[in-house]
């Protein structure tokens, strides 16, 4: 156990909610108690759920983020100290913390594996302290392990943005060769959701922005698709489903655009399954082109995901550790936040250094 009595903990808070203004403080290192560890950060992703929650984006929140609240829920870091009653992980163990920082484990929710959606879930960076800070306190059943010969800040985006895609691609039931559509594919979320599929067998779509193409086709997307350069929705949809064969099997939505929701429907085939995963801010909009007698004609799926449980962390950790998914971040200070929230962290992920 590494003595922090002398030791402060640097941490960014929230300093006006509403708004991206964030400010550094300096807190005394809190001792874990019982069930906890103390984790001494390396390195935290910064999702655009933590854009939402600074800014009060989000309306299905029951409460606004609080004035001072500690953002973050992608940090990675090593275990320094154990509370009472912790055996494992040992310390030195290097781990990560995830958007849920603690759940009860025993709801139904958490029986099934939606361990994210339990009644009683501690969200990281929301009324939870999260990962915005150099020492962090979480639950020790709850800590992700991070694989030996992984780029701890490269692990960092994976904790959210890689386990959502990860565990998505599994709620499909994904299968060798099926057609994945991937919206906003050349941002945070996207360029994990190509490698992934790649990963599990799919063939990638890659739709975003012209400029993103040769980003998307060198992390493996077999076709690219440039929303911007057609004219109407129409031709869009139509350009897909003549790529992939007559519709994708999955439309992943790492967009969290309404209108990109609203062409997502016909882009897929038989059986084919929408995944929400984006979250639109402001007012929530129904999801246009779902007229019943199509989700019929092709027995047609919607689903949605917050992000994945503590068995899908640790097997998507795995297969980045086999060398099959690699994040693309850049390492900002703790005091560039505000630009990085500013600038929405629309594109390949930024990661905090503290």
């Amino acid at each position: 156990m590494i003595d922090t009595s002398n030791t402060v903990n640097r941490v960014i808070q929230y300093a006006e909610p509403g708004t991206t203004k964030t400010q550094i403080a300096e807190l005394p290192v809190e001792q874990p108690g019982p069930g906890q560890v103390l984790v001494r950060l390396s390195y935290s992703g910064v999702c655009h759920t933590d854009y939402g929650f600074c800014t009060l984006k989000f309306n299905n929140l029951p409460i606004p983020t609080p004035k001072g609240q500690i953002g973050g829920h992608e940090g990675v870091g090593q275990i320094i100290a154990l509370g009472e009653g912790v055996e494992t992980p040992a310390i030195g163990s290097k781990v990560g913390i995830k958007y849920a920082a603690d759940a009860c484990l025993s709801c139904s929710n958490c029986l099934e594996g939606g361990e994210t959606s339990c009644s009683f879930v501690k969200v990281s960076g929301y009324l939870t302290p999260g990962t915005f800070q150099q020492y962090c306190l979480s639950a020790a059943r709850y800590v992700t392990p991070i694989p030996d010969g992984l780029d701890l800040a490269g692990a960092a985006p994976l904790m959210c943005g890689g386990v959502t895609v990860y565990a998505a691609l599994k709620r499909v039931a994904l299968r060798n060769g099926d057609w994945v559509v991937v919206t906003g594919a050349g941002g945070g979320i996207g360029h994990l959701a190509i490698q992934y599929a790649k990963a599990l067998g799919a063939r990638v779509l890659a739709l975003d922005a012209g400029p993103k193409k040769s980003f998307c086709i060198g992390l493996g997307a077999d076709e690219f698709v440039d929303f911007m350069a057609h004219g109407s929705s129409e031709d869009l949809i139509s350009t897909v489903k003549t790529l992939t064969g007559g519709g994708a099997k999955t439309v992943l939505m790492c967009s969290s655009s309404n209108k990109a929701y609203a062409q997502a429907i016909p882009m897929l085939g038989f059986r084919g399954s929408l995944c929400c995963l984006g979250v639109p801010e402001g007012e929530n909009v129904p999801i246009e082109g779902a007229k019943v007698t199509a989700l019929i004609d092709l027995e047609l799926s919607i689903f949605a995901i917050k992000t994945g449980n503590r068995r899908e962390a640790k097997e998507a950790l795995e297969l980045a550790a086999r060398g099959l998914v690699k994040s693309h971040y850049q390492v900002r200070k703790m005091e560039d936040l505000t630009k990085v929230s500013s600038d929405t962290v629309s594109n390949p992920s930024d990661n905090l250094r503290f």
